[in-house]
């Protein structure tokens, strides 16, 4: 019986599934959002809440754990310690957003946008981006 086993496996062995989360959250915390299938961004999501957590606090010990939950990635370990964290130091909880967009062509999954809730978006989202050099490279009024 799974009663009460939160985990979603996603399919992969526990270590897969460990990497390609702490990969999720290095994303996220350097691209500020992240577009990725529903199930993942759920998934990934606690993982990006609980090292904000550790951002706040700040200490050396919580630098470690993020470090090595990050499986050491310098990069997004001082991003998240130098600009994250401090934007939610009055924020109880909830620095993550989930928005459903639409399915992926190619085996119909739901996919999402994972992004922080509080810090400005530098780029629109890649839909978005993508749809507009494909309507930018196309002139108006020829037929092909």
């Amino acid at each position: 019986m799974r009663h009460r086993k939160r985990t979603a496996k996603l399919g992969r062995t526990s270590e897969h599934r460990n990497r390609m989360l702490a990969s999720l959250v290095c994303s996220l915390i350097k691209h500020k959002r992240i577009t990725t299938t529903l199930a993942k961004a759920k998934a990934a999501r606690p993982v990006a809440e609980k090292m904000v957590t550790l951002g706040k606090k700040g200490t050396l010990h919580a630098r470690r754990l993020a470090s090595a939950r990050l499986y050491e990635d310098e990069d997004a370990c001082r991003i998240l310690f130098k600009e994250i964290a401090p934007t939610f130091k009055t924020r109880p909880g909830g620095y993550t957003r989930i928005i459903h967009v639409d399915e992926r062509r190619g085996d119909a999954a739901k996919r999402a946008i994972l992004e922080w809730v509080e810090l400005p978006v530098s780029a629109p989202p890649p839909e978005a981006k993508a749809a507009a050099t494909a309507k930018a490279g196309e002139p108006k009024g020829e037929a092909k």
